[in-house]
């Protein structure tokens, strides 16, 4: 059994980079650039039509998604640092900007806007987001090590 750990890697967003993606109403992807793409390691034909959220790292607390969809829903524009999942399991900081794109003064879709976030934000952030979950979801993030012989034997079972 092979066992990797992506989940600690993480990809920078190049300082002159922007990532953009639409969704619908409902969350689903109209729209990505390449950048998106390529920062999430999907092909852009694997992100259109899935759910936004495909991309949400379980670090996230879901109580800044909800203010997310509040803030959209009621026409404003909202502004935060989010910590996104690849499709290698990796992760990778943004700071988005989320609005509704108008057509003859009509809501048509939404828009986000992704730039770089620095290191020291992205650690204030990761606190911040670490502690907001375990208040609110009442869960923790852990990083466990094991013996290397209980790990084996563990393995072992699973064969």
């Amino acid at each position: 059994m092979e066992t990797a750990f992506d989940m600690f890697y993480e990809t920078e967003v190049p300082e002159e980079e922007l990532i953009v993606s639409r969704a619908d109403f409902s969350g689903k992807i109209t729209y990505v650039n390449e950048t998106f793409a390529d920062i999430s390691g999907y092909e852009p034909s694997e992100l259109i039509g899935q759910p936004h959220n495909v991309i949400r790292h379980p670090d996230m607390p879901k109580s800044l998604f909800t203010d997310l969809w509040d803030t959209i829903k009621n026409g404003d524009v909202w502004h935060g640092y989010v910590k996104n999942l690849r499709k290698d399991g990796g992760y990778y900081w943004v700071y988005a900007r989320v609005s509704t794109v108008m057509k003859d003064k009509k809501p048509v879709e939404y828009k986000s806007v992704r730039e770089p976030v620095s290191r020291e934000k992205a650690t204030e952030m990761q606190d911040l987001y670490d502690k907001l979950r375990s208040e609110e979801e009442g869960t923790t993030r852990v990083v466990l090590y094991i013996n290397n012989d209980k790990l084996k034997a563990a393995q072992a079972l699973e064969e």
